[in-house]
């Protein structure tokens, strides 16, 4: 190998060399990965902010958005938002239990939901990206049955209401939500990764799709849409956040431990 010096060949400067800009590509992204969420706030003091890291807490930079608008991240605004909960323990990261009267709507551990922009999400072509078939021309079940019209089922074996139309997503071409009558006429959005369809159901002849993350009079208190053809992004966060924290608030028996 080529010597630089006698002590120095070229396979010595380069691995150098890759060790400096490895080190400064994690500094990099580590610096870049905190532009929301950051500075942390206090678990044993709430609303007291953590010092921000003077290596990885970047300068706020623009971005942006394809709806025209700018927004300048970190922002240095905390989570002003008031939590029904409590932690199960005093040390520094214990978990938070909800105390609210239904669970469910208390945004803690699965049912956590971020406060995203209040707005629907738009196609690249300034269109409503998911919407239900009614309003959506041209769509239609490529193969297997139609759902519409089967039951919903929640886990405690009853029927909640019935499908009454499919939500597309026009820049993926799928369904991302079951639209729900209920029993007392109520609409809701069911995630279609939250349900299973069967080809039987509660009535002969007629499918179910199987919920097993709500009992069925749960399904009133999914939280609405702000207008019936279309969902902004932080009507999405509430609903699927509703449906998580079923999966550990549903009844009692799921948020106790197994030993």
């Amino acid at each position: 190998m080529r010597e630089i010096m006698g002590y120095i060949d070229v396979a010595q400067v380069t691995i150098w060399l890759f060790w400096l800009f490895f080190a400064g590509l994690i500094i990099y992204l580590r610096r870049e990965d905190r532009r929301e969420g950051y500075p942390l706030e206090s678990d044993t003091h709430p609303g007291r902010l953590l010092p921000a890291s003077l290596i990885f807490y970047p300068a706020p930079k623009t971005f942006k958005l394809a709806s025209g608008a700018r927004v300048s991240v970190p922002d240095g605004r905390p989570d002003s938002r008031v939590l029904a909960a409590r932690p199960t323990a005093p040390w520094p990261g214990a978990p938070l239990a909800p105390t609210g009267p239904n669970p469910m709507l208390d945004s803690i551990g699965p049912g956590s939901w971020a406060e995203r922009a209040d707005m629907p999400e738009m196609t690249y072509d300034h269109h409503l990206k998911i919407v239900p078939v009614r309003v959506a021309s041209g769509y239609s079940i490529s193969h297997g049955g139609d759902p519409r019209g089967y039951d919903v089922i929640g886990a405690d074996h009853k029927v909640a209401g019935k499908i009454f139309d499919l939500w597309i997503d026009r820049s993926e071409a799928l369904i991302r939500y079951f639209e729900v009558e209920l029993s007392s006429g109520r609409h809701v959005l069911l995630p279609v990764n939250f349900c299973v369809i069967k080809a039987g159901g509660a009535r002969k002849g007629v499918g179910a799709a199987i919920v097993d993350a709500l009992l069925a009079h749960q399904f009133e208190d999914v939280p609405a849409t702000r207008t019936p053809d279309s969902v902004t992004r932080l009507e999405e966060e509430k609903i699927c956040a509703y449906y998580g924290a079923g999966t550990l608030y549903a009844t009692p028996l799921r948020a106790e431990p197994l030993l």
